[in-house]
């Protein structure tokens, strides 16, 4: 039998077969082969092999070109390579060069190298740094390189004074993250407005930065939120930050102790060890945004419903713009709302039906806004309003009648009413069943009250068991025109009753309203805490404002002969800050660079306080006893580390792989293998 070239099944190597003997001998071979596979198979985990632990080894820098600390380089290419392949994670905003430069450089990864291109020529006798703070991470697992900088020299000398700070927002002491921070040796305080900063650095998550290739010299410190990276300030929009005093750069030797171990639990030697530090590393900046001269104008001006128009401006003023009708008369045509509580955003509701179904009125609107001198000038502008809801057509209305008619019938034909049922003005009354003993209660409509009689309004307060009429004040909210607040005093632990008889208010379109009836109870004393300060240290005026978790303002009460007492609180968690109010206005109030004016001083009481029914708190608080950065409570904190969400990122990763390991057992076991 002449050979034959066969294809193997499992290998796909190609094998040659003489006859039926050989074959069959090869078939034999072939099944060994195959138990033997099997019998190792069997030995082996089964399923998807997940390796071993992870990789938490940041990558190790091997060189660079230019080498660290070269003196002389004017090359613009500089090349960093790494022991193993790396990315790079936002370097746009992470990676940072000083002297800052004009044209954005090149940055870039290339397998196991850094790549940096810098555009602008370079400067003589200058040191330059890259600092990438965590930009830098090893390409399977992101492990960073922390805190990694570069430096050179196009001159004989290289820089290496370093200063550090923190940045917090002045109003919350918030961490401020990727905010520039600079250097100018000019001390001229227009040089912040006008010349890019000497040297620069940038806060990472916790606020903190560090500016290194300082030269010895007298500096001024600004920070700079950089909206149109020109590395000045020039837009009242950028947050900022300065110092009043001056920087200058220092260095001293320090000693450490260094601990090499035999084991986890055995001390081979303690080495002493001398290095450099270099100060100040402590710089605190407060940022803020001035009050922005604004242009005021008309942006937008509507008419959503026949009833209603509604003009928009970019800003408030403090006076309502005039109308005169054009197709209509104006003289007191209008309930008018602000619904933000500002002066910048205004609905009219039309009182005359024969003005709002007219389907367009025209208008004359004279308002103020900013001209080209920043100077607020009276304008007049035409409107033309248009009604957005169509109005219906007579074969509609014929229809609608029609309907109604049929309706009619149906309901005659059952015995039921033919007339609709009387459609009432609708009434929100927030009067819950236990209410807090300093609240108060609110009738709210979803259109302006052209009338409303107070003596159709009853309040009562139970007393053994009668119900008494207890005096009240009833108030147009400042904000809401279609609300009303209603005031008393609460006795702790009382029942009371609020009663609204029918057609007590009439609406501005016809409609009045139902009758309404509410039981409700003030709470008891037991159902409250307090919570009182003895404050240390604060200015002669000062206010503190209580917070909630989240850090909203629940109440304010000002410092008192050092105290700042909260009566009346619900169990719950509190936290507080303090505002020295320097101008005595009520409120925080910001900077002003051009004046050399800092923002009000905030401080934070250093923990969040939990309260129980029915307990007082009396709490010490020395409100310069920690630095700013340390009070603010860590759960209050908006803007969290990133080494904590790297943290819970790697936590994350840990327990899914766990997750599918012990997903992969189970799928494996009782398969019947064995070793």
């Amino acid at each position: 039998m002449p050979y034959m070239a066969e294809k193997c099944y499992f290998c796909g190597m190609r094998m040659k077969l003489l006859n039926h003997k050989d074959r069959k001998s090869g078939l034999r071979r072939l099944m060994g082969l195959a138990l033997i596979v099997g019998i190792l198979y069997s030995c082996a985990s089964v399923g998807r092999i997940e390796g071993g632990a992870y990789d938490e080894t940041p990558p190790l820098f091997l060189k660079g070109i230019p080498a660290p600390g070269a003196l002389n380089a004017r090359k613009k290419k500089v090349v960093l390579e790494f022991d193993e392949f790396i990315k790079l994670d936002k370097p746009g905003e992470k990676v940072v060069i000083s002297p800052p430069q004009v044209q954005q450089p090149e940055v870039k990864s290339n397998g196991r190298k850094v790549i940096i291109t810098l555009q602008d020529t370079l400067k003589d006798n200058t040191t330059y740094t890259i600092d990438f703070g965590d930009a830098i991470q090893d390409n399977n697992e992101g492990n960073p390189l922390e805190n990694f900088f570069y430096s050179f020299s196009t001159g004989d000398r290289l820089d290496t004074m370093a200063v550090a700070g923190t940045v917090l927002n002045a109003k919350d002491l918030e961490p401020v993250k990727g905010m520039l921070v600079g250097l100018h040796s000019n001390l001229a305080d227009s040089a912040f407005t006008t010349m890019p900063f000497d040297r620069v650095g940038r806060t990472d998550s916790r606020g903190h930065f560090s500016i290194r290739g300082v030269a010895p010299g007298s500096y001024r410190i600004y920070a700079l939120q950089d909206a149109d990276q020109n590395i000045y300030y020039s837009q009242p929009s950028e947050a900022i930050a300065f110092q009043d005093s001056l920087i200058i750069p220092s260095m001293e030797e320090r000693e450490r102790m260094d601990t090499t171990w035999i084991d986890s639990l055995t001390v081979d030697t303690i080495v002493r060890r001398r290095y450099t530090y270099y100060l100040p590393d402590d710089i605190l900046l407060r940022c803020f945004k001035e009050i922005a001269p604004y242009n005021r104008r008309l942006m937008k001006s509507e008419r959503p419903t026949a009833k209603t128009f509604s003009l928009y401006f970019n800003a408030p003023a403090d006076t309502l713009p005039r109308l005169r009708g054009l197709n209509f008369d104006a003289h007191e045509a209008f309930v008018i709302e602000t619904p933000t509580g500002r002066k910048d955003t205004l609905q009219y509701w039309i009182r005359d039906s024969l003005v709002y179904k007219m389907d367009t009125l025209q208008m004359e609107l004279s308002y103020y806004y900013t001209d080209t001198l920043q100077q607020l000038v009276n304008r007049t502008d035409t409107l033309r309003l248009v009604s957005k809801q169509r109005p219906k057509s007579e074969k509609e209305l014929e229809k609608e009648r029609k309907e109604k008619e049929k309706e009619r019938e149906r309901r005659r034909k059952k015995g039921e009413p033919e007339e609709d049922p009387i459609q009432f003005l609708a009434l929100d009354l927030y009067a819950p069943s236990s209410i807090d003993i300093f609240d108060y209660l609110t009738l709210s409509f979803k259109e302006p009250v052209a009338r409303l009689d107070t003596a159709a309004v009853h309040l009562r307060h139970k007393v053994d068991t009668l119900w008494v009429d207890l005096p009240f004040d009833f108030q147009q909210d400042s904000l809401d025109v279609n609300r009303y607040n209603l005031f008393a005093d609460w006795t702790p632990g009382d029942s009371y009753s609020i009663e609204v008889d029918s057609m007590a208010v009439h609406g501005l379109y016809g409609l009045f309203t139902d009758k309404v009836k509410r039981e409700f109870k003030a709470k008891t004393l037991e159902d409250y805490g307090q919570i009182f300060f003895n404050v240390h240290g604060a200015d002669s005026v000062a206010f503190v404002e209580l917070l909630d978790g989240s850090d909203k303002v629940l109440r304010t009460v000002s410092v008192v002969d050092g105290r700042a007492d909260f009566y009346y609180l619900p169990p719950g968690k509190y936290g507080a800050r303090l505002i020295n109010d320097a101008n005595g206005n009520g409120v925080w109030d910001t900077g002003k660079y051009s004046e050399h004016l800092q923002p009000e001083v905030v401080c934070y009481y250093p923990m969040l306080l939990e309260l129980k029914a029915n307990f007082d708190l009396t709490q010490d608080w020395y409100v310069n006893e920690k630095a700013p950065d340390k009070q603010k409570p860590d759960e209050m904190k908006k803007q969290k580390p990133d080494e904590d969400r790297k943290k819970k990122e790697r936590e994350q990763r840990n327990k899914n792989r766990n997750n599918s390991s012990s997903s992969s057992s189970s799928r494996n076991s009782g398969r019947g293998y064995s070793y």
